[in-house]
């Protein structure tokens, strides 16, 4: 069952209580830029949840991301989903496990989320093609739990379409033994030779205007058009760097054309391969 929450508007007299609840101190939601808060909301029953910062200052774009019940000691690969193109994209629901097995893939829900535009990697480049860097993406600590930052310098495409871009994180639990392996879910839809638990998505959260461009057209863009997840733009003055919390749900997007490998993890150990 995947389950889907509405998002909450964040207003500019909560910025204080939001900055004092993921450990942040006023000054670091600097000036001179804009804030959005993404709620994510899980996916594949995963129970996972969290909240997600993207700050903009310039070209610079800050992303804080606090997130819990992912599965412990393991990398959860993490993206920015959708188009600066003007398409429209959203989270998924139920509707989208097409074959009805009660997992939605991650090629299952592409159509809806849109591919990668920016992963979420803790070092190195960003780029889409990074998007399966597990190397480099955030591993969940014992009780699950996944804080990220990074400040990353974008394009102009992304800084007039940050609102049409959304948070997805990935790797779920299905059988509940705490590690990614073939007996939750079987294989993957992109690779038999990989667990389904290690590709899935096991959130989502979409910036509140989302949706708002020209309709979708042709191959992958094929997304629907109404914002689930929320949050609203927060602007402050100018001065120091801003803080991005981001809930970046996770993880693995991944284009129909092509099947990338994800390490299988044996153990509840930390760490990406």
């Amino acid at each position: 069952m995947i389950v889907k929450r509405a998002g909450r508007l964040v207003v500019l007299a909560a910025v204080p209580a939001v900055c004092l609840t993921l450990g942040l101190s006023g000054p670091a939601l600097a000036e001179g830029g804009k804030a959005y808060q993404i709620d994510l909301a899980q996916l594949n029953a995963s129970g996972s949840n969290g909240t997600v910062m993207l700050s903009l200052k310039g070209n610079q774009l800050t992303v804080q991301i606090e997130s819990k019940g992912m599965v412990p000691g393991q990398p959860s690969a993490q993206h920015l989903h959708g188009s600066t193109k003007g398409h429209d994209f959203k989270c998924p629901d139920a509707t989208d496990d097409t074959d009805g097995d009660g997992v939605l893939s991650n090629t299952e829900a592409t159509h809806d989320y849109g591919d990668i535009n920016i992963s979420l990697t803790t070092a190195g480049d960003t780029k889409a093609t990074s998007g399966l860097a597990v190397d480099r993406m955030p591993v969940a600590d014992k009780q699950g739990k996944i804080s990220y930052k990074r400040t990353i310098t974008v394009g102009q495409d992304v800084v007039d379409h940050i609102k049409d871009l959304h948070v997805v994180q990935h790797g779920i639990d299905r059988n509940k033994n705490k590690k990614y392996d073939f007996e939750g879910a079987g294989k993957s839809e992109l690779d038999p030779k990989l667990p389904q638990e290690a590709t899935a998505p096991t959130n989502c959260g979409e910036v509140k205007g989302a949706a708002v461009g020209s309709i979708p057209v042709g191959g992958i863009e094929t997304g629907g058009g109404s914002s689930q997840h929320a949050s609203a733009p927060v602007t402050v003055r100018d001065g120091a760097a801003i803080t991005v919390l981001a809930l970046v749900a996770g993880a693995v997007a991944v284009t129909r054309k092509r099947a990338v490998a994800v390490p299988v993890r044996r153990g509840n150990t930390g760490g990406g391969a």
